[in-house]
């Protein structure tokens, strides 16, 4: 198999996938709009639009597999539904040209409500919203004949995840001593997915033609709730009593009803009021990988929180001006 890989998109996991490809030796093209990325000498930054159809063509001759992480402009189902659909088709088309393999990171929104773990038999049926959207993706890609394998993970954490419920909202507020307020509930238990657990899967998935045309699940370990997860975080970063709070559902609905970033925000509640558990076991025998125990999770996000201050503060001072 040839050791030349595309990225598509430089947020958490395409940094992540782009990172983990270049340190085991791969040749990887990072394409964006703006031409940002990882530094590293393994890795060529390229300023591309993945939506336009045929713009990846010359990045994936010789590819092995292109790793498609761009997502929307806005987190918001109606910019999803204008944007993402065109977007794919044309990135699988390109790959289709090129006989590469397309692997998509994937939400949970799909399988919509449930009861009980998720599994990667759970029903991807969901129709409304944001979830609607993420099922119609699925099913394109199942329709296309370019080989496709989609890897589910739960709400991120890790290096580089910064406007989510396990990144700012959590890690930074805690950091800068002020209350955390998670969604939904703080003592029923929620999965979350450490980014490069989520990675290191999609480049086994990628390395293993017998899982493509599959719906994976990312290597997530067991479900704590949302005040283990803050602990965590407050252990990690040597803070004894961590401050936790939660924002009440129905402020969050009423605020939606006039607010459109509050409206998606509380289209995801369901996910927190009640245990919300993905069930990764079967994938991770596939992939032959496990998660990262969450003490060793926390502690590298928390040290990244606190080198990526560090680093804005001396910018701020001057320090980054020599």
């Amino acid at each position: 198999m040839s050791n030349h890989y595309v990225v598509t998109g430089a947020g958490p996991v395409g940094w992540t996938v782009a990172t983990q490809l270049a340190e085991r030796g791969d040749r990887v093209h990072v394409l964006t709009r703006s031409g940002s990325g990882p530094d590293h000498p393994a890795i060529e930054r390229h300023r591309v639009d993945a939506s336009v159809p045929g713009a990846l063509d010359a990045h994936l001759d010789g590819a092995a597999a292109l790793f498609h992480c761009t997502h929307g402009s806005a987190y918001a189902a109606d910019a999803w539904r204008r944007e993402l659909p065109a977007t794919e088709a044309a990135v699988l088309e390109s790959a289709g040209r090129a006989g590469a393999v397309v692997v998509f990171p994937e939400s949970l929104y799909s399988y919509g409500p449930v009861d009980g773990p998720i599994t990667e038999q759970t029903p991807r049926s969901a129709t409304t919203g944001k979830l609607g959207v993420r099922t119609e993706l699925l099913g394109a890609r199942e329709r296309s004949t370019t080989p496709t394998v989609s890897v589910a993970a739960s709400d991120f954490f890790g290096p580089h995840v910064l406007t989510a419920h396990g990144g700012e909202r959590m890690v930074a507020t805690l950091l800068a001593g002020r209350r955390v307020r998670v969604m939904g509930a703080l003592d029923v238990p929620h999965s979350f997915t450490y980014v490069p657990d989520l990675a290191a899967a999609m480049i086994a998935a990628a390395d293993r033609p017998g899982v493509w045309n599959t719906v994976l699940h990312a290597p997530t370990g067991t479900a704590p709730t949302q005040r283990q997860l803050v602990q965590a975080f407050a252990d990690a970063a040597g803070i004894a009593d961590p401050k936790v709070g939660v924002l009440p559902s129905w402020a969050l609905r009423s605020l939606g009803r006039v607010h459109g970033p509050t409206r998606e925000l509380a289209e995801m509640l369901y996910q927190f009021e009640r245990p919300f558990v993905l069930d990764s076991s079967r994938s991770e025998a596939l992939l032959e990988l496990a998660p990262t125990p969450l003490p060793e999770a926390a502690a590298a996000t928390v040290a990244w929180w606190r080198d990526r201050r560090t680093a804005e503060s001396a910018v701020g001072s001057g320090g980054g001006q020599h």
